[in-house]
């Protein structure tokens, strides 16, 4: 098994595309607590996952560790941060500066992830010029203009369910590729190299619902 990996994927499954975001989360913990190395099998009692599918997870991009001695946890967590695109710098912006936006934009969620927050738009004239989290709220009518100009990468959207598809087609049209979709609907944009990934948290809710049911 090789020290670092190729970075690159190859028809890797959903599933093993899910789980990178949580070694990353899990090996960011164990820098903090001064940790050097780790096994597979030390690393699947923390996350819950058979060390044996650690294993097969890694050796999609190329593994990671050596016989013998585990993972540098530092490399390991370079080397996921570069398959999730870490160190790329992607720029957001957030679509709805509410309360559900407000509080992502001053979670320190994007810069934990790599991701740097540049700017919140509204319709809400109550709400537009104010301050939050540092940055003045602009005019939504300005978000496509913004993204043109500043080629934004990511845009987060908190918006009302009816009015998130004319807005993120437009934002798509703008160059955006990446949608973060909290609005509650199961959004869609039909145009090459456009990323979606909608957050239903109610499915969570009653996910946890279920267990307690059961």
């Amino acid at each position: 098994m090789s020290e670092t990996g190729t970075g690159k994927s190859k028809q890797i499954s959903p599933a093993v595309v899910n789980r990178l975001p949580r070694y990353y989360r899990y090996l960011t913990e164990l820098i903090l607590a001064e940790r050097f190395k780790i096994s597979s099998k030390e690393l699947s009692k923390i996350m819950n996952v058979t060390a044996s599918q650690i294993r097969q997870d890694l050796n999609c991009f190329g593994g990671f560790g050596q016989q013998g001695y585990g993972y540098n946890i530092k490399q390991l967590h370079i080397e996921i941060g570069k398959i999730l695109g870490v160190e790329r710098g992607f720029t957001a912006v957030i679509v709805g500066a509410g309360n559900l936006g407000t509080t992502i934009s001053k979670s320190g969620l994007f810069i934990k992830r790599g991701v740097i927050l540049k700017g919140l738009f509204d319709i809400n004239p109550d709400i537009i010029g104010s301050e939050i989290a540092g940055f003045k709220v602009t005019d939504i009518k300005k978000a496509a203009d913004y993204c043109i100009e500043n080629k934004t990468d990511i845009a987060v959207l908190t918006l009302p369910k009816d009015e998130t598809e004319p807005v993120a087609n437009m934002l798509a049209d703008a160059g955006v590729k990446g949608f973060w979709n909290f609005s509650n609907m199961e959004l869609k944009i039909d145009k090459p190299g456009v990323k979606v990934q909608n957050m239903h948290m109610g499915d969570s809710l009653m996910t946890l619902c279920f267990d307690l049911n059961n």
